[in-house]
């Protein structure tokens, strides 16, 4: 009798055992083994058979956000970024972290814009991604501390747990699977948002002409570099010898430093691509709108990474609706700036008589010189009458800080996105 109860019992375990593994998702092996191309290329597949699969779309999303920082840190390897040779031994876990290539190749200023336009195209094609997801009740669990990935293509494996500052003795990461976050849909549009906030930076870098810069200073940050002035890699590039050391005062050092501060001036040689930066920013406010409307219509209660006011999220931060309600007041009186409706104050002449229209900044986009900014004067030609933002108005500030705490506002802002 006992062994006729057991028998079934036995089989519907396992049955469930097999169903609970089979509703892993896709991305997961992949992120856990760090095959990120193995894993697009899976995903994509997928998705070819199967169109409506709203979680390995997510899956996808996921891994080509992963992709952008490893082909980006494979690039940097390449061309020999700087690690030992300019800060002397790192310790253990930094020097796996930024390794140092014995033979790297020669960077020129064309090979520099090209990692950074690699980069931007990765991240938007996550964004792309991300962004087609329909399905409001989409899924994605995670092991996130188990979550790796091949950061400079040397084969060594940085795991979630260090990417995060984890600590982690060996037994405990032993149980970082366990440690699973469930994505959800307001979690797609918190990494498109932060897909395109990272985006709009890489614009804003290619619409730069760096030339002068780079010739004068790359030196700083790679091993070899293609220069008109090769005596510049000729001489210590450490800098822990700066200001002292077995020879003393690094004079060149030093001077190499001035002119790296000396160069902060910018033509644009790509002025449309300031522009595609808005772009960017303006998608990065709308995601971080719908990401709330949709965690706050949740009613779930499941390992959550950004909780709504009735959950309990896995970093275990109490999200009140003052918070939230807060944060939103915060994103629209953003939007207002990108949209030029309101304008940044003014820092010189009489307060409250004129503000910067910061959305003329990037439709009329001039030369780039972050000291004249700074004195006002780069300011003329954006400067009108109209409504000064909230963001000047020491109301605002006072229920920021009284709502998130003083010195807590930024930290929060990034978590919150």
């Amino acid at each position: 009798m006992r062994r006729s109860i057991l028998i079934p019992v036995c089989l519907g375990t396992l049955f469930l055992m097999s169903q609970f593994a089979a509703a892993a998702p896709l991305a997961e092996e992949y992120l856990t083994s760090g095959k990120l191309d193995e894993g697009a290329q899976a995903l994509q597949k997928q998705l070819k058979e199967n169109p409506e699969d709203d979680q390995a779309r997510f899956g996808l999303g996921v891994v080509q956000f992963f992709q952008s920082f490893e082909h980006l840190g494979t690039d940097f390897y390449q061309y020999g970024l700087l690690t030992r040779s300019g800060f002397g031994n790192l310790p253990g876990q930094i020097s796996d972290f930024l390794p140092h290539n014995p033979n790297p190749e020669t960077i020129s200023y064309a090979d520099f814009r090209q990692m950074l336009q690699t980069w931007v195209n990765d991240l938007n094609a996550a964004e792309k991604t991300l962004s087609a997801i329909k399905d409001p009740d989409v899924k994605l669990p995670l092991p996130v501390l188990s979550i790796k990935v091949n950061l400079f293509g040397t084969g060594t494996l940085v795991d979630g747990s260090y990417l995060m500052g984890t600590a982690r003795t060996p037994e405990e990461q032993k149980q970082d699977r366990n440690f699973v976050i469930q994505f959800d849909r307001g979690d797609v549009d918190w990494l498109a948002g932060y897909c395109n906030f990272l985006s709009a930076w890489g614009e804003v870098l290619l619409a730069i002409d760096g030339q002068e810069m780079f010739n004068c200073t790359a030196h700083l940050f790679f091993e070899k570099v293609n220069t008109p002035y090769p005596f510049l890699m000729e001489s210590n590039r450490n800098f822990g010898s700066l200001l002292g050391g077995p020879r003393g005062f690094n004079r060149p050092l030093v001077s190499d430093i001035l002119a790296f501060i000396h160069l902060w001036r910018f033509e644009l040689k790509e002025p449309e691509r300031m522009k595609a930066a808005l772009a960017h920013l303006e998608d990065m406010q709308r995601h971080a709108k719908s990401m709330w409307k949709f965690y706050l219509a949740e009613t779930d209660n499941e390992r959550e990474w950004i909780p709504n006011p009735q959950q309990t999220g896995v970093l275990e931060i109490k999200v009140t609706q003052e918070m939230v309600d807060t944060w939103l007041v915060v994103l629209d009186e953003a939007g207002e700036v990108l949209q030029g409706k309101k304008l940044i104050p003014f820092w010189r002449g009489k307060p409250g008589t004129q503000g910067v229209n910061l959305r003329r900044v990037f439709t009329e986009p001039r030369e780039i010189d972050p000291f004249l900014w700074f004195q006002g004067t780069a300011a003329t030609p954006y400067l009108e009458k109209g409504e000064i933002t909230d963001f000047a108005n020491p109301e605002l500030w006072a229920r920021i800080n009284r709502t998130f705490g003083r010195n807590r506002f930024f930290t929060l802002a990034f978590w919150f996105n």
